[in-house]
């Protein structure tokens, strides 16, 4: 230990002392050392003395602990001693089991106790209860609350204790329920009796000052009666779910005449019990009960329904606080009785049937709209009765089954009809494109179906309704006119069985009908699908349908058994969107694939209308490209004196053709296919008499002379069905190629009054033309072409035109 010492000690001075000059800070340094040993002395000497006080506490403790225990052992000696003599037992282990089986029946005894006097507390609260009935009903519904707070804590607790007392808890609430029933008959009774005082249900009775404190003491007193149950029934009501609400026992009282009444106009064999008219009974209740007894009770019991329930949950409920809608509540049950008493009947008959679900679905209707009625449901739209039947095993299956029967037979009937497909001239105006009267009344169905299930709230159920009957309706009707445009294709094609004179007729007019029809049908319909896009009942069933298909995957189910893929396949392929792209969400639409597929039909026949056009055309301009009078130098000024040279004769069939055909997609089709189809038809003629007329012959004056004279006639025929600008558009190029063909020999003035008119400044003579077109740069002959207003011909048809001349040649 030493040696570790001296060690350290060698070590501390090595460190210090490295130099001589560190010796002069030697007394500094035996100073600190001294410190550091005085500080340590001191702590040492304070640890010895808290470590000897620690000693003599615990020597203190561990004699006290002795002390302890051996008191301890002496009690639990005397314990064993007395414990053994009262069990008259040879040891204490022997003793503490029969001990402990004394104290099990003691608790026991004390339960058993305790059990008695609770049944003792209730039959005196019943007891209580009873006997101040009809002297002091306060009193009475004291004793009522008080054993029904009793039964509420015993439930509870029952709950805790996992059933330990059910014999308790039944004797309790058999108890609460015949006092509730004696106090509702009693309260009932008095309140019937001040109703016939007041002659009820006459409408025309009135509550008078001194029985209006009875009346309103009365329907209190049966709330108040009630109020537990309010009160319980409204916590289930937390917006999550539809609660049905109660019926107010002060209604319950008020009704009773009412539904005798009921009764006895709608059961047996009144007249007015007709199981195919529902609307006779419904509508009673509307009209004859509702309508007329509103103001007796929103006057008399609506200020006792505030007084009762403000300020309380219930306040927040209008099957409670308002009394039209408590009203209402308590009919429903008499109608509900009533409808489902005739339904079994009505499921034999499918007419019946769908004529009740109607009615019933216009009496749901007619409450939530026009009395306000909200089935009591916070943040909910009240289901109404039409719903719970339609809930109720398999009857929406069988009323769809009803309704899609009906809606295939109806439009069956459209389609066979003789004139089914004849186009509507009548039934829009100008500039639009004319349906077939199939497609409109075909329309009409379908948006009757729309009135028969917009009002019901089930999603699932107006999905169904939507995708077997509307959406299946279009897609028989476009395999119809797929159907009559594939008959019109095989029987105009070359290995088509068609005779030369009948393929003649559908190559005409008759053809232009035929494809008008599809035409015309195919667009109304698929503007009729756009507009119902747009409509706000199914802008939110899209809506609804997002919200759900954005829940799932493409395999879910997302209404009744419709997966989202089969939904998507029917509807629109945006929400069949794995990815939630909002985007596709919010440019889709529930018409999408329908709409799309009579979009592609509606295209698809105006291109064969145009085929059909353009053809005509061609074949009638045949004759004309074929004769070759133009290169003829006999003068044209004798003609032109007599007046307006006419037309050649072999424009006749051209000129007969578009008359017919222009005048009827004039009256079929709309301003803007018109105009296409237009276009193309003249384009067509354009280009016929531009490439075999103008550049297959030669002309002479006189020949560009009747050259003109053909397109003016051309020109003032279809001027009678066609705007300028089309016509601009289609025959533009043709009329600038006969201007340029055209001009004379010689400049009508001379070149210096060229030069000075403004408006006119290129006024030249055929040479001067020639000359600048051929021998001119491309710039100059561009200039030129602008000058003359030849804006639709480039240099290079220009010059291919004017060679045509014959004075140009020789």
């Amino acid at each position: 230990m030493a040696q570790v010492t001296d060690a350290r000690v060698g070590d501390y001075l090595d460190d210090k002392l490295q130099s001589l000059a560190d010796l002069e800070s030697l007394d500094s340094l035996l100073l600190s050392v001294r410190n550091q040993q005085s500080l340590l002395k001191s702590q040492l000497e304070s640890a010895q003395k808290e470590l000897k006080e620690a000693k003599q506490e615990s020597v203190r403790h561990g004699t006290t602990l002795n002390a302890s225990v051996k008191a301890f052992n002496k009690e639990q000696a005397d314990i064993d001693r007395q414990l053994m003599l009262i069990t008259q037992s040879d040891t204490s282990d022997e003793a503490a089991q029969k001990f402990e089986a004394s104290m099990d029946k003691l608790n026991k005894l004390s339960v058993a106790k305790e059990y008695v006097r609770l049944l003792q507390d209730v039959d005196t609260l019943s007891d209580d209860c009873i006997s101040h009935l009809g002297s002091s009903d306060a009193d009475a519904l004291e004793s009522y609350s008080r054993i029904r707070k009793l039964l509420s804590e015993l439930e509870d607790l029952q709950v805790t204790a996992e059933g330990a007392a059910p014999h308790l808890v039944d004797h309790t609430k058999s108890k609460t329920l015949y006092l509730r029933e004696q106090l509702e008959k009693a309260y009932s009774r008095q309140f019937e009796d001040i109703l016939k005082e007041i002659s009820w249900p006459n409408p025309d009775g009135a509550v008078s000052e001194s029985q209006h404190e009875r009346f309103a003491r009365a329907v209190s007193k049966l709330l108040e009666l009630q109020l537990p149950e309010l009160e319980k029934q409204e916590k289930l009501n937390d917006g999550s779910r539809a609660v049905e609400p109660l019926v107010l026992f002060p209604f319950k009282v008020m009704i009773k005449p009412l539904e005798l009444g009921f009764r006895y106009h709608f059961e047996g064999d009144r007249p007015t019990n007709r199981l195919e008219r529902p609307e006779f009974f419904l509508s009673h209740v509307t009209e004859r009960i509702l309508a007329k007894y509103i103001d007796f009770v929103e006057h008399y019991v609506q200020p006792v329904l505030l007084e009762k329930f403000r300020g309380t949950d219930l306040a927040l409920n209008y099957a409670y606080i308002d009394s039209c809608s408590a009203f209402i509540t308590s009919l429903l049950p008499m109608v509900r009785n009533k409808i489902y008493s005739v339904l079994p009947q009505v499921l034999k008959q499918p007419p019946l049937l769908s004529h009740l679900i109607h009615e019933v679905t216009k009496f749901d209707t007619e409450l939530r709209n026009e009395w306000q009625y909200d089935g009591g449901s916070r943040g909910l739209v009240w289901h109404g009765l039409a719903y719970e039947v339609l809930s109720k095993d398999d009857v929406f299956v069988q009323w769809l089954k009803v309704e899609k029967d009906f809606a295939l037979s109806r439009y069956q009937e459209i389609v066979d009809a003789s004139d089914s497909f004849d186009l509507d001239f009548d039934s829009l105006g100008a500039g639009k494109t004319k349906p077939s009267k199939a497609a409109i009344r075909v329309n009409d169905l379908l948006e009757a179906t729309t009135d028969n299930y917009k009002e019901l709230v089930s999603f699932s159920q107006k999905l169904r309704f939507l995708i077997d009957i509307q959406i299946a309706i279009f897609d028989l009707f476009h395999e119809r006119l797929t159907e009559a445009l594939g008959a019109y294709i095989s029987r105009t094609s070359t290995i088509g069985r068609t005779s030369r004179e009948e393929q003649a007729k559908l190559q005409g007019i008759e053809g232009l009908e035929r494809l008008g029809r599809v035409f015309g049908s195919a667009d109304y319909l698929e503007r009729a699908m756009r507009d119902w896009n747009d409509d706000v009942f199914f802008l939110e069933m899209w809506s609804e349908l997002q919200h759900r298909a954005s829940l799932g995957a493409s395999n879910a189910i997302v209404a009744g058994n419709l997966t989202i893929a089969q939904v998507a396949a029917r509807t629109s392929s945006t929400i069949n969107n794995d990815e939630g792209d909002q985007a596709q969400y919010e440019e889709g639409a529930l018409f999408d694939e329908t709409a799309a597929a009579y979009m592609r039909l509606r295209t698809r026949t105006e291109s064969i209308m145009t085929d059909l056009l353009t053809n005509n055309v061609r074949q009638a301009l045949g004759p004309y490209s074929r004769i070759n009078p133009w290169a003829s130098l006999s003068p044209a000024s004798t003609q032109a004196n007599d007046g307006p040279l006419p037309p050649n004769a072999e424009l006749d069939g051209l000129m007969q053709s578009l008359r017919s055909l222009l005048s009827y997609l004039v009256r079929a089709v709309g301003t803007a296919p018109l105009r296409r189809l237009a276009k193309q038809t003249l384009q067509a003629m354009e280009t016929v008499i531009f490439d075999q007329v103008i550049l297959g012959h030669s002309f002479s004056g006189a020949g560009t002379a009747q050259l003109a004279a053909d397109n003016s006639a051309l020109l003032g025929l279809v001027s009678k069905y066609l705007d300028a600008g089309t016509i601009d558009i289609g025959l533009g190029r043709l009329s600038q190629a006969i201007r340029l063909l055209s001009i004379p020999i010689k400049a009508s003035k001379a070149p210096e009054e060229s030069e000075d008119d403004a408006e006119n400044p290129a006024d030249v003579g055929l040479f001067e033309v020639g000359k600048r077109l051929f021998e001119g740069s491309g710039e100059d002959a561009k200039k030129l072409l602008d000058d003359l207003g030849l804006d639709r011909l480039s240099v290079g048809e220009a010059r291919k035109i004017l060679a045509k001349r014959v004075e140009l040649g020789s």
